[in-house]
């Protein structure tokens, strides 16, 4: 795995609560998330892990932490209304 300079994340605290990381050692992926808390004394963090729903504390220091887009929240597959009032004009 080759991280983008841009993307590389070495403190917890370059982390605000909502941004998307990914947690990398020896070249795997162990854990994709959102930030849900951080702990700069102690560069710690927590994510909600996207793979199994759970909260999840990342050290900084031992991983390889990378930031990614966080998905955007699923949009229904139609914005037409299914009722319109009528229209109080003309």
């Amino acid at each position: 795995m080759t991280v983008d300079v841009a993307q590389q994340v070495t403190s917890c605290g370059e982390l605000s609560v909502g941004d998307g990381i990914e947690a990398w050692h020896n070249g795997k992926l162990f854990h994709r998330g959102e930030v849900i808390r951080t702990v700069a004394a102690t560069d710690l963090f927590w994510i909600l892990d996207e793979r199994t729903g759970t909260r999840r504390l990342i050290d900084a220091e031992v991983l390889v932490i990378r930031r990614v887009a966080v998905p955007a929240p699923a949009v229904p597959a139609s914005h037409v209304p299914l009722f319109q009032a009528p229209s109080l004009s003309g």
